[in-house]
């Protein structure tokens, strides 16, 4: 597992109060907390909490947590239950056969009081990551979660695309549903493991910013490479180092420069790197050192 990649979570102004609720939940510890940023260490993977204006979450990007027991998988439902609800997806979704292929033999979707979907996963396969990002192509972007897999996978190093099901390799057809499209699907981007799916429903939201893949980058270099590759073919560059992909998934390329500049002892320099990286698309870590320094 790589944590130079990890999952970003947007609050309005709640990250302190989920990440307690999450330390609780999964015995997970707080590394890093300022006014904005909170960071969790969860089974030895790194998510960060950010406060920040007002996005609301939704499921086109869940989290499957793979659970090692009956007893892990009902204490974690029972828990992230607290205050949401419990998701419903067609009984034959995921039929046995298709389940086996993953290792998977019990399956629940949950969305917490935080609005965060999870998917718990009874799962025999234990060399997976801990907690798993899901991608769920829709609307415009259905049928292109192979597309994107195949994207992703160019761009970063040590990637590879694993297990793909298929809808016409079902043993229960889904109404609507290209057979050709992705049923569910496995990958790893410099050794982060993410699944996708395709999906033909008529869901009421899409990919925003709630959700973002964070990629921490040595040098200017890597910052560029990661950049430009994320935003080609219909990409949208944000501010502060942030990113839309060409299917509307948000990134945030963040060079380790930056991180330790903002968090040094001297708050004066600090406040100006501060400054300078809020007028920035692209992060430009030159420009980040001349305000240190001024």
């Amino acid at each position: 597992m790589n944590n130079n990649i990890f999952p970003c979570f947007l609050f309005e102004k709640d990250a302190k109060k989920a990440a307690d609720f999450y330390c609780r939940v999964f015995d997970a510890k707080i590394v890093l907390e300022t006014e904005f940023v909170v960071d969790l260490d969860v089974f030895g993977q790194k998510i960060m909490f950010l406060n920040g204006p007002k996005v609301e979450k939704n499921s086109s990007v869940s989290f499957l947590i793979n659970c090692e027991s009956e007893k892990e998988f009902q204490a974690y439902k029972e828990q992230l239950l607290e205050g949401g609800d419990e998701l419903l997806m067609p009984k034959d979704f995921y039929p046995d056969s298709d389940g086996h292929q993953y290792g998977l033999y019990q399956h629940d979707w949950i969305r917490d009081q935080f609005g965060v979907t999870w998917q718990l996963y009874l799962n025999e396969k234990q060399d997976l990551q801990k907690i798993i990002p899901l991608l769920l192509f829709i609307h415009q972007n259905n049928g292109k979660a192979m597309e994107a897999m195949e994207f992703y996978t160019r761009i970063f190093p040590n990637s590879k695309i694993g297990n793909t099901l298929k809808y016409k390799d079902g043993i229960n057809d889904i109404e609507d549903e290209d057979p050709e499209n992705i049923r569910l699907a496995d990958f790893e981007i410099n050794r982060y493991q993410l699944n996708c799916m395709d999906s033909a429903i008529n869901h009421p939201y899409n990919f925003n910013e709630a959700y973002s893949l964070v990629v921490m980058t040595d040098n200017q270099d890597e910052t560029d490479f990661f950049w430009n590759n994320l935003i080609a073919d219909g990409g949208e560059e944000s501010v502060c180092g942030w990113l839309k992909d060409k299917y509307g998934f948000s990134w945030q390329i963040t060079p380790k420069r930056l991180i330790r500049l903002i968090n040094d002892s001297d708050k004066e320099r600090a406040q100006k790197v501060m400054q300078a990286m809020m007028k920035m698309k692209k992060i430009i870590i030159n420009d980040l050192e001349e305000a240190y320094n001024s």
